[in-house]
Formats: structure tokens, C-alpha cells, sequence
């Protein structure tokens, strides 16, 4: 498995999903989710599936294997998602689980992947009788690894007496600005919105140099956080149109261009101008099947093929009846602080210059949080309204 090419698979699929529920889930609000998280759960489906069904799933993750994702994730764990908290670095959280019907039992080889590459704890439940409660206890799961960000992962009536399996993926991650910007200096300016109007938010500011770099019609600023004692290397990247209204074609490029957020982004720090950002906070959730659905992933939501997770006949019949997505993220003076929660439910069928650079991001901007070592993104999101949310 090479490393780098997993990554850089991910991040495509991770454009494509963030491109697709922009463009359908979030025109007119706020954005932010984790495609990891996501890709994470469809891993999990990809190494109990087979035939057609496993087919789909390695063609949609670009992936030859789904031992490759197997590892790909092992490593994951260990490599980027270790907790960085004890060293000085962004405390991070990274969890998996599963909860199965009592009746059936893990096939051994996939209770092997899910134990060794995933490291998912693993619950008994009975869905026939107590599909309520194995709800909250999944909702109070992503509550307690998320630090209590994300709530009800899982809405009711999701979970019921036809379901057989639950597959969850938990994301926290909390990070230092390793410039902090004082809160002092932090004063209200308008933010345009894309219906032409403004409202009057609190922008933080820094006469500081800045990693910027600026394009033929967007510029890119670059934050990084306090990093701890190892090699990784976290930042957040903020994407600003040039044009008011110019969010919508900026996504189109980022969504389009594999190769987009290595291309564009700052290496080297510049002397700012005018230099303002948004205090912002954002809680998103939606529905990642319909989603995945619109991007050509039917069969594991249709045709089932999921035959090598249980040892049972009724495994013929399992089919993935929904995933679930909910993500937040808080950026003020002091950092960063987001969480996302990923919950796939299956049930039985039935450019640089020496100049000062203005970086103003008093108009929808694109954000992504990534760990510049490895490449990967944890989130991506996109900002219309720093006060809604």
C-alpha cells in the first residue's frame, strides 16, 4: 500500500463529497463536515462486502483492495490521529465503533479487520426489543468522544427491530493557534452576504506576517497550530474569492482539480496589509447516504452484497439503510475546536509577493483543516453567515 496515493484517493473522494453537499445540502447555510469520518465508515461496509456491492465501494473510495483501506485506516490511527495533547500539540480523537445483534455473530475474519485496523469497540445489542435504547447508547458514544460536541447523531426512528448492525466513527480535534491573536484588537466590521446585504460581525486581526498567497481570482492564507513533539504539522487553510459572490466557482475548482490544495497552498510567510477574519461556529448534520447516492454509491443502499460480516445465512440480506453525518467547528482568538461523527446504519431487508497583502474574509470563504505532513483532510467546510450557527 503506498501511503502518499491512499491519501491523495482520499482527499479526491473528500473534494467530491464536500463539492456535492455544498452544491445540494448547503447552498443557503453553512458548512462544515469530515469526508474521513465518512470514508471511515464506508471502509468498514467496504471489508464485510463482496461481489458487485464491494465492487462499487473500491471503485467509488479508488481503491484497488479493501485491504488497502484496512491498512489505510490502520495507519491512520496510529500516524496521524494520535493524541497530541501530552506533548503540546492538538489533543485529537479518533474512534471507532460497532454494535452487532445479539443473535448474530462477527464472522472471525472481518471481527479480525474491525478489531486490528479499525481498533472499533464492539457491543452487543438487541435491536428487536430495545431499538431506542441502542440508539441513545450510539448517540451517547459520539457524544462522549466528540467531548460533547456532537449530539443525536443518530435521529430517532433511525435505529428499529430491523436493524442488525451499527458502524461509528467519532473525530475530535481541538488545536492552539501557534500565533494566538488577541482579543483585544478584535473589532465588529460587515461581512457581505451573498443576498447583497451585510451583517456586522466580530473580525479578529494581526499585524503580524501571514502564510498568503494569492491567485488569479482567490487568495489562501494558511494558520498553523501549536504542534507538540512529533513530526505532524496541523493548519487551517482559508480559500477567499476575490469576488463577493465568487464562493460557488471556487468550490467548482477545489471539487474539479485532484491536485487543487497542494497546487495552492502558502509556503512562506508575507507582510499583511488590511488583515481580518471571522469568529465563527458552525454545527452541520445531514443525511450521507442520500448524498452518496447522488454521486453513484447505490449498491450497498440497495442490492446489499455486505455477506462477509456476519456468520449467518441472513447475511444475504443485510443492506446499509442509511449513514448519518454530523460535524462542528468553533475558530476564535485562541484556536480551533471541532468534532465530527459519521453512523452507517445496516438493517435486514425486508502565488507569493514582497508587497503588504490585504487578506479581508468579509465574504463567504471556503475553510480546510489538514495535516500538512500526511496531506490529509480532517474537515472542510464553508462559511456564508458567521453569525447563523
Amino acid at each position: 500500500m503506498d501511503l502518499r496515493q491512499c491519501i491523495g484517493n482520499q482527499n479526491d473522494v473528500a473534494l467530491g463529497i464536500a463539492k456535492h453537499v455544498a452544491l445540494t445540502e448547503s447552498k443557503d447555510s453553512n458548512l462544515v463536515l469530515s469526508p474521513l469520518s465518512i470514508h471511515v465508515v464506508l471502509s468498514l461496509v467496504a471489508a464485510g462486502s463482496k461481489g458487485a456491492t464491494l465492487d462499487q465501494l473500491l471503485s467509488f473510495l479508488k481503491s484497488k483492495a479493501s485491504g488497502d483501506l484496512n491498512a489505510f485506516a490502520s495507519e491512520l490511527v496510529s500516524l496521524v490521529f494520535a493524541d497530541g495533547s501530552p506533548s503540546g500539540g492538538p489533543c485529537l480523537s479518533f474512534a471507532n465503533a460497532v454494535w452487532i445483534d445479539k443473535t448474530l455473530p462477527l464472522k472471525p475474519s472481518f471481527k479480525q479487520i474491525v478489531d486490528t485496523a479499525y481498533k472499533a469497540a464492539v457491543h452487543q445489542a438487541d435491536f428487536r426489543i430495545k431499538a431506542a435504547e441502542v440508539t441513545s447508547e450510539a448517540n451517547s458514544w459520539a457524544e462522549k468522544e466528540t467531548n460533547g460536541l456532537i449530539k443525536e447523531v443518530l435521529p430517532p426512528g433511525s435505529v428499529d427491530s430491523s436493524t442488525r448492525l451499527i458502524f461509528a466513527n467519532a473525530l475530535y480535534f481541538k488545536g492552539a493557534w501557534n500565533e494566538k491573536f488577541d482579543a483585544s484588537a478584535t473589532k465588529d466590521y460587515d461581512f457581505h452576504l451573498l443576498n447583497g446585504s451585510s451583517v456586522q460581525v466580530p473580525f479578529m486581526t494581526s499585524k503580524k506576517k501571514q502564510l498568503i498567497s494569492t491567485f488569479d481570482d482567490f487568495k489562501v492564507l494558511g494558520l498553523s497550530y501549536k504542534q507538540g513533539g512529533d513530526k505532524r504539522s496541523f493548519s487551517m487553510y482559508f480559500f477567499l474569492p476575490d469576488a463577493k459572490d465568487g464562493l460557488q466557482a471556487l468550490i467548482d475548482k477545489v471539487g474539479s482539480d485532484s491536485a487543487f490544495l497542494d497546487r495552492h497552498l502558502p509556503s512562506m510567510p508575507v507582510p499583511v496589509g488590511d488583515f481580518r477574519i471571522p469568529r465563527f461556529k458552525i454545527s452541520f448534520g445531514f443525511e450521507a447516504s442520500k448524498v452518496l447516492k447522488g454521486l453513484g454509491l447505490v449498491l450497498p443502499f440497495t442490492e446489499g452484497g455486505l455477506t462477509e460480516m456476519v456468520d449467518s445465512p441472513m447475511g444475504q440480506d443485510l443492506y446499509v439503510s442509511s449513514i448519518f453525518h454530523k460535524s462542528f467547528i468553533e475558530v476564535n482568538e485562541e484556536g480551533t475546536e471541532a468534532a465530527a461523527a459519521s453512523v452507517g446504519v445496516v438493517k435486514l431487508r425486508g502565488m507569493l509577493s514582497t508587497d503588504n497583502i490585504d487578506f479581508i474574509a468579509d465574504h463567504p470563504f471556503l475553510f480546510v483543516i489538514r495535516e500538512d505532513m500526511t496531506g490529509v483532510v480532517l474537515f472542510i467546510g464553508h462559511v456564508l453567515n458567521p453569525l447563523a450557527g
